[in-house]
């Protein structure tokens, strides 16, 4: 098959490789020339683990190109995949402005019969307006066929997910279009779930919605571990062992960031509102998430009655591993406020310091190794469990850096057990505190 996907951003690049990956004849089209030109040479603008090998392996075999060129793409492709960014409009909805114009451009070139298949998170209804606004700016007499077919790829395993995926869903009204997005998913090897355009678009939003929730949900109990002595690693261990609950998604943090969690949750409430519906459970994760930053804060405040003049070592800026994506990260408000606070921080992150240098305050320093960034540190606050930081469960490490360790692991990532049997003051989210120096109580916001 020919493909043209439009939009070279982390769904579209990852998307248009791997189904060049499987046999198709794929151009990747943005309006970035500087990128494309890196692109062409097997230079991913995004890090995503595999994906530069994958890229330049397809790139030579033919099978995958990447332009700034629309017109041609759009005339000989059989399946035209929408994949650009629906940022977050101010009360939550989606922004479908990139959308619309790809809509109107296909429209304006297309002159034979095509599939449009949109992977772009769109709402309910979305796929039936880009039909609308593409027939009602055709210059030729052909037929185009819209399908939903959204994407379920976690950042840091993208690729891994593209081939291992649970399910492709198929959103489509035509059942023979419907098997001809079967037919060109069928190398992938994943079963493909076939249902009606409206219901493809609402999947995308339950399932991110539901797992935000599995988040806010565990990071409650988390809270209320606390309180009563409870270990909430146990705790969700013991729930995810009952089958109809399941171990994933039950890890006590900080809180989701990235780019989906926090924009579909948002955009789900501002659907049902729509509608006239009141999504209160779904409001109610969104504000635990919102909160759930500053439950490490207030530890910090705790243990240090005033900041001013501490050296707070912040380790990972990412939102998660695996990933140089600062978007709705943790680290953006827990940076801010130390920074408003006096405090000085240093920080470090393995791939994503670049992206939070244009972020972050610009009075924070940055260390290329962890082992100086956590030196002569007052305390330490871990935001993202990157496999380097999980290292300082290396008990001779840390006292060997630090005169006195005092660590906030925002993420769980040290073994409990082993900080147990060393003199490192230590906190988590939802296990006991291990020698415990709490001076003061201040609650924040």
């Amino acid at each position: 098959m020919k493909i043209a996907v439009v939009g070279t951003g982390y769904v579209g690049l990852v998307t248009g490789t791997c189904l060049s990956e499987i046999g198709h004849n794929v151009i990747c089209i943005d309006i970035d020339n500087e990128k494309i030109n890196k692109m062409k040479k097997g230079i991913s603008p995004i890090f995503e683990p595999g994906l530069d090998e994958l890229m330049v392996k397809n790139i030579k075999a033919g099978r995958l190109d990447f332009t700034t060129e629309y017109v041609v793409p759009f005339q000989t492709a059989d399946l035209i995949y929408i994949a650009v960014g629906t940022p977050e409009n101010e009360d939550g909805s989606a922004n479908l402005s990139f959308v619309n114009q790809v809509a109107v451009n296909i429209s304006q070139n297309a002159i034979k019969d095509f599939v449009v298949v949109t992977k772009s998170t769109v709402p309910v209804g979305t796929n039936d307006w880009i039909k609308e606004t593409i027939q009602k700016n055709l210059k030729l007499n052909v037929n185009v066929e819209v399908v939903s077919n959204p994407e379920f790829l976690r950042e840091g395993s993208a690729i891994y997910d593209s081939f291992h995926g649970d399910r492709i869903v198929v959103g489509a009204e035509n059942p023979h279009i419907a098997n001809l997005l079967e037919e060109v998913n069928k190398p992938f090897g994943i079963p493909v779930f076939k249902t009606d355009v409206r219901s493809a678009e609402m999947i995308k939003y339950a399932a991110n919605a539901f797992l935000a929730t599995k988040i806010s949900f565990i990071n409650e109990i988390s809270n209320i571990c606390e309180r009563v002595g409870a270990n909430v690693e146990d705790v969700a261990i013991g729930m995810g062992k009952d089958n109809r609950i399941g171990s994933q998604f039950l890890n006590a943090g900080i809180g989701y960031g990235g780019s989906c969690f926090p924009k579909d949750t948002k955009a789900l409430v501002q659907i049902a509102g729509n509608v006239e519906y009141e999504f209160e459970l779904l409001k109610g994760v969104i504000e635990v998430n919102r909160k759930q930053q500053s439950i490490l804060l207030n530890k910090l405040h705790k243990r240090f009655e005033n900041l001013r003049g501490k050296t707070i070592a912040v380790l990972g800026l990412a939102f998660k591993p695996n990933t140089d994506d600062m978007r709705e990260a943790p680290s953006i408000p827990i940076t801010k406020h130390l920074i408003s606070q006096g405090a000085n921080v240093i920080a470090y992150d393995p791939i994503a310091v670049e992206n939070a240098k244009r972020i972050l305050d610009k009075n924070i320093t940055y260390k290329t190794e962890m082992i100086d960034a956590i030196e002569g540190a007052d305390a330490i606050l871990i935001l993202t469990e990157w496999a380097e930081i999980k290292k300082l469960n290396n008990i001779n490490l840390l006292t060997s850096n630090v005169k006195q360790p005092v660590i906030f692991d925002g993420r769980n990532c040290l073994d409990i057990e082993k900080i147990k049997s060393s003199q490192i003051e230590y906190y988590s989210m939802g296990r006991p505190p291990i020698n415990e120096k709490m001076v003061v109580e201040i609650v924040t916001n």
